[in-house]
């Protein structure tokens, strides 16, 4: 999994089997920043909309 910023650029990158769904793999690829900081926000598509993931990404990023 990746994850990019607006214009193209890289800002993470987490590699694992394909068998987990990829919302799984969010917080392990999040924890792999290329940067200091974390994105402001993050768009997915209809997979990744869920109030209790939302709230988990809330209290990780917190912690950081």
């Amino acid at each position: 999994m990746a994850v990019a910023d607006a214009a193209g650029f890289p800002l993470a990158l987490h590699v694992a089997s394909a068998s987990p769904h990829e919302v799984t793999l969010v917080e392990n690829t999040l924890d792999r920043t290329f940067t200091n900081e974390l994105p402001g926000r993050l768009i997915g598509d209809k997979a990744y909309d869920s109030d209790k993931f939302d709230t988990r990404l809330e209290e990780a990023w917190a912690l950081k």
